[in-house]
């Protein structure tokens, strides 16, 4: 673990043989050579900040390439390396990198479908081996999950996701490896808090409806409340486990109270540790009866058992690591122990523009009056971009309803392409592969999203995204005087959206701010930003556009676009949307998680 005893190191020398490309592409070799001295110094931690398109993967598969191998002298000390990324779409797109082919990808159970005669569209985790007490599958060897983790655990480089990567902590199959690679680790903290999140509701709780839920007011009565919980499902437990024979839905059933009781034991036992640097909150705002919320700050002892007690020496890298003290005391690590490798973008700063055509505030209370006004400079922006394909950044649901109803009222409805929680991936998908100039009105794409030439010339950002305030957490460290990590937060995801277009050193594309709260931000956050990303802030312009005109908003397309949900999304602008409502990472559905503004 970081901050421990000083373990040998890895074998930095092979950082430049084991780059994966047949040539290093900007400022890549520099880079390695830091990263390699970095960890020659003896650093347990090595920060890589390297701006988007960097080619981070590559940096990662060079480091992982580092990790002590079976060979070494010493056959105790653990070997290899895993590779782990919160974004389900990184993991893809290395999965689909033949230049990554050697790294061995695993996902979680629920990615993958039994193989046995009748059973084929049964996901593995309802599976007759998940079922049937005693099951002795014949075809296991042959499972397509059992297969790729059994190849993940016996091959050099393991990839997977970050939240498998924490679900195996502690297990036999996936143990401590010598170098953890975490690419986009900007969000580290904040995706420890969201996995350790214990969401108590009706969904979540298998035994919800025999229970007498109280009001829960403080975290003593959270507590008392989970030691409840967890006799209630101890006693369904043993209910299932005196069934030989488990249908489908009594076999997800047990996985979830597994799961529960660990959650709640956890908790309990970090409650009532005096020692324990973790901070609780706990939310019921409709009071007794109904669901409840546990919420970590600073899970610094998650992040230990799940992260830091995996690997001997950690490669973190991230285009928005902003501050290196704030990043490491939201993770637990000793700043002493870690070293900052600062890439330089090779990018020309005149392919990446930003343009203000900032028409007021997108705050909850201006949004109203703001709204309109932001359509019409939209349609201008389409204006100088006809035969262009745009991508607006509308940061929730409801304001991605209303655009595009204003839009539609605007005589611009045919350019327009949504989404909502279910179809994301495939409207996206259409999107990237029509040669129409559609516009896609989005929402939570800022990143992870490769739209390199003409998948994307332009793009506007909605609202400046800070954190949700009606969120416990966000609302605690606010009253602590947090506010630098809240400017640090939203800064962190314009950048990252900012980079969304512009892919490579030849690509270029423009960044339209359309929310003045973004400029309020610049200035509030000047000391975090990085300078290759200062650049760009100090070149901002108020761009010369063409006035408000459907026609030349439409004169690229064929009149079809590929309008996605629009018709359907205009007809019910302004209506709150409940379709989809819990079904993010946590499926809390409380308008205090940290994504409910999606949804406002």
């Amino acid at each position: 673990m970081p901050g421990a005893a000083p373990k040998p190191c890895v074998d930095p020398s092979r950082v430049h043989e084991a780059f994966p490309a047949p040539e290093y592409r900007g400022n890549q070799e520099a880079a390695l050579e830091e990263v390699r001295a970095a960890f020659a110094a003896g650093n347990d931690v090595v920060l890589v900040r390297a701006p988007t398109g960097s080619g981070k993967s590559l940096l990662a598969r060079a480091v992982a390439g580092c990790a002590r191998q079976a060979s070494a002298d010493d056959p105790t000390k653990p070997v290899g390396a895993y590779y782990t990324t919160p974004q389900v779409s990184q993991l893809e797109d290395v999965a689909a990198d033949p230049l990554l082919e050697d790294l061995s990808v695993v996902r979680g159970k629920n990615n993958y479908d039994c193989i046995l005669p009748g059973e084929t569209d049964t996901p593995v985790t309802q599976a007759p081996c998940a079922r049937e007490r005693g099951f002795d599958c014949q075809v296991k060897h042959r499972c397509p999950y059992f297969s790729d983790r059994t190849i993940a655990a016996n091959r050099p480089v393991a990839a997977m996701t970050l939240a498998y990567f924490m679900q195996t902590a502690g297990s036999d199959v996936f143990g401590p490896r010598d170098v953890v690679v975490v690419d986009e680790a900007h969000g580290l903290g904040d995706w420890a808090e969201m996995y350790a999140t214990i969401d108590l509701g009706p969904e979540t709780v298998p035994v919800w409806s025999a229970a007498d839920i109280p009001t829960v007011e403080d975290l003593a009565d959270a507590a008392a409340l989970a030691d409840y919980l967890t006799t209630l499902a101890e006693r369904r437990l043993e209910g299932l486990r005196g069934t030989a024979e488990l249908d489908p839905e009594e076999a997800t059933e047990r996985d979830r109270l597994r799961e529960l009781r660990g959650d709640l034991s956890w908790f309990a036992e970090e409650y009532r540790d005096p020692e324990s640097p973790t901070t609780w909150v706990v939310d019921q705002p409709d009071g007794a009866g109904t669901r409840v919320i546990i919420k970590p700050l600073a899970p610094e002892r998650y992040l230990s058992h799940t992260v830091w007690d995996r690997g001997e020496k950690f490669a973190l890298l991230s285009a928005t690591i902003l501050d290196k003290a704030a990043f490491c005391a939201g993770v637990g690590l000793n700043p002493d122990d870690v070293a900052l490798v600062d890439v330089p973008h090779t990018f020309p700063v005149e392919h990446r523009p930003l343009y203000d055509i900032t028409q007021g505030k997108m705050t909850y209370e201006h949004r109203e009056e703001t709204l309109p006004a932001v359509a019409r400079a939209l349609v201008r922006v389409m204006g100088a971009h006809p035969d262009q394909k745009g991508l607006v950044h509308c940061h929730s649901y409801a304001i991605q309803g209303r655009l595009a109803a204003l839009l539609a009222d605007l005589g611009v409805r045919s350019r327009l392409r949504t989404h909502d929680s279910e179809d994301r991936d495939g409207q996206l998908a259409a999107w990237k592969r029509t040669d129409a100039p559609e516009v896609f009105l989005s929402v939570k794409m800022e990143e992870a999203l490769d739209l390199e030439g003409e998948l994307c010339r332009w793009q506007v950002l909605c609202k400046a995204p800070y954190p949700n305030t009606r969120d416990s957490r966000v609302a605690q460290r606010l009253d602590a005087g947090q506010w630098g990590w809240y400017y640090r937060a939203a800064l962190r995801t314009v950048i990252q959206a900012c980079g969304r277009v512009v892919r490579a050193p030849d690509d270029h594309g423009a960044t339209y701010l359309a929310d003045s709260s973004l400029l309020d931000l610049f200035e509030r956050a000047r000391g975090a930003i990085p300078p290759w990303f200062a650049d760009q802030v100090d070149r901002l312009t108020r761009p010369d556009l063409p006035e408000p005109s459907p026609e030349r908003a439409l004169a690229g397309g064929d009149g079809r676009g590929g309008r996605g949900h629009s018709d359907r999304r205009a007809d019910n602008a302004g209506r709150t949307r409940g379709r989809g409502r819990g079904r993010d990472r946590d499926g809390s559905g409380s308008d205090d998680h940290p994504l409910s503004d999606v949804w406002d």
